[in-house]
């Protein structure tokens, strides 16, 4: 007969101190229960206690470029009120010096020189325009152009009493800003054309992607145009190792929205700039500033408009994007700074330049 199997038995010895065991495991079970129960709820006090003043923070971060100076920041004066014909057209200045006009791009107000204008104001006067259809400028209907836009800086330069300005155009500003030197030489000292075009038959054509996202905008809901948005204007490295830029860039565009017909009647503007190569008859100095990673204006554009304009030379800012000066505020106000004031290119400008008639 075989043998039966042997049973294992456990020893009362070992029953006993299993007991323990399982004792222990449920108190601390029972005890990381409790703690995490104490953990939600200090965290929804701490949360409810800290509400107002994210809340207050915020207010207050918006309102800090009027209300708030540190010590060595340029005040800015309130909004002025220029008109050309009858569109109002809303501006600062801010600092003391040479006059510097800033001229912004399509969907951006005076708000996008929020990275340099400041800076700039410690060595120029600087004046930050809204152009026709953003921000507090008015918004008439029809159709825009970068000549009629130009035309809105003259009336600003008059309104403001300047009768001659550096001018720093980026994008649909740089369109602008040759069309102000072409039009009216006299009243332009230097030139800086950032990230933008010489139009027509010599532009570059926009990248795909950005011209993908030009045709889907219409169909596209606010918040995906706005990540859309500040992922198409900030170069990739930016993007990936300091994204507090690009929830600031979301947040300003967000807290300044712009009617879907002014965005429309803007990109029509620069999408129809074309000189006719007539940068050949711009005398001022220029400085072409452009963004390797640029995904709005093919990087190539830079090198064709300045071989156009008689006295220019370009500055690239490798692994930048379009808004590159919101990348790279500091190297920008300083190259900017050092053309503005070099006396070399003014001496050149003074020989080039015909006599005002």
């Amino acid at each position: 007969m075989p043998a039966a199997p042997m049973r294992a038995t456990q020893a009362p010895d070992d029953h006993r101190r299993q007991k323990p065991r399982e004792e222990r495991d449920m108190v601390r079970s029972r005890a990381r229960q409790w703690a995490a129960r104490v953990g939600r709820r200090a965290r929804r006090a701490r949360s409810a206690v800290a509400a107002p003043f994210r809340q207050f923070g915020r207010r207050l971060r918006q309102r800090a470029a009027v209300r708030l100076r540190l010590p060595g920041t340029p005040r800015v004066g309130p909004t002025r009120l220029a008109r050309n014909g009858p569109v109002a057209l809303a501006y600062e200045i801010r600092g003391r010096g040479s006059p510097l006009v800033l001229i912004q791009g399509v969907g951006v107000g005076r708000w996008g020189w929020e990275p340099v204008a400041d800076r700039l104001a410690r060595r120029f006067q600087v004046i930050t325009i809204d152009n026709r259809g953003i921000g507090a400028s008015d918004t008439p209907p029809g159709r825009y152009s970068t000549r009629t836009m130009a035309d809105d800086v003259l009336a600003v330069l008059d309104h403001a009493g300047i009768q001659q300005a550096s001018v720093v155009g980026t994008s649909l500003g740089g369109m602008i800003a040759q069309e102000l030197a072409l039009a009216h030489p006299e009243r332009v000292d230097k030139l800086v054309l950032v990230a933008t075009i010489p139009g027509g038959p010599h532009s570059r054509p926009m990248p795909l992607g950005t011209t993908y996202l030009f045709a889907r905008a219409p169909f596209m809901t606010s918040q995906a145009k706005l990540q859309q948005f500040v992922r198409a204007t900030l170069g990739p490295e930016i993007l990936r190792r300091r994204p507090k830029v690009a929830r600031r860039l979301a947040a300003r565009k967000l807290a300044h929205p712009q009617s879907q017909h002014a965005w429309r009647a803007q990109t029509e503007a620069g999408m129809l700039f074309n000189p006719l190569g007539r940068q050949r008859r711009i005398t001022q100095p220029t400085l072409v500033i452009q963004g390797t990673a640029d995904q709005v204006v093919a990087p190539d554009n830079a090198k064709v408009l300045a071989s156009l304009v008689p006295d220019a030379r370009l500055q690239r800012f490798d692994g930048a994007g379009h808004l590159l000066y919101w990348e790279q505020p500091k190297r920008f106000v300083r190259i900017v700074t050092d053309f503005l004031t070099d006396p070399a290119s003014a001496a050149r400008a003074s020989h080039s330049r015909p006599p005002a008639s």
